[in-house]
């Protein structure tokens, strides 16, 4: 990996509600080990998986959980949309692929992609029925057709025991996808 594609850069990590939230922390390390300054903005749902204390404690920064939020009188997520050069949300819920494929701005990841420009990679996660139902499946069609790079879901064994497609990618593969949405800035530049 090309470390020098990651100095210094913003990446902003989403995290949705899912078991899948527990490997963010692993998603996490990998960008600040490829040197990515991260920040993390977190749907109250994957607070019930993980903490946002174990993300600012790993990225020294505070971590949006509420659309409604601020930070010095701005919402933090939507400054954290708008420094970010790429943004990536790991594990990216049916739920939450409803939402913003309907660009409804009810919870701080929502709100902070729409209110961004920037790359954005989701690493969808769920169960396999539910990955495979018509109304996911266009939302994820919408979202693609909009410029979303889509990583994942795989196939392996799920939170039930069962065998399916709906694994979350694996962090090293989400993170070759946030490489390559940056080697595409630097070509545009």
């Amino acid at each position: 990996m090309a470390t020098s594609l990651f100095s210094g850069r913003e990446i902003l990590l989403g995290i949705t509600g899912g078991i899948a939230a527990c490997r963010a922390a692993e998603v996490l390390s990998l960008l600040r080990d490829a040197g990515a300054h991260a920040s993390v903005v977190m749907t109250e749902g994957a607070t019930a998986f993980v903490t946002p204390l174990t993300f600012e404690a790993l990225t020294g920064r505070a971590v949006a959980t509420s659309a409604l939020e601020l930070s010095e009188h701005k919402p933090a997520h939507v400054l954290a949309g708008h420094q970010a050069d790429a943004i990536v949300v790991a594990p990216a819920s049916a739920a939450f692929l409803g939402r913003l494929a309907a660009g409804i701005p009810s919870d701080a990841v929502t709100l902070a992609i729409l209110c961004s420009r920037a790359p954005l990679i989701l690493a969808p996660a769920m169960h396999t029925r539910m990955w495979e139902h018509p109304a996911v499946q266009e939302n994820v069609k919408r979202l693609v057709s909009r410029g979303a790079i889509l990583v994942g879901p795989v196939r392996g064994r799920l939170s039930t025991g069962e065998e399916g497609v709906g694994r979350m990618a694996e962090p090293a593969e989400i993170i070759t996808a946030v490489e390559k949405s940056l080697k595409g800035l630097r070509s545009k530049v």
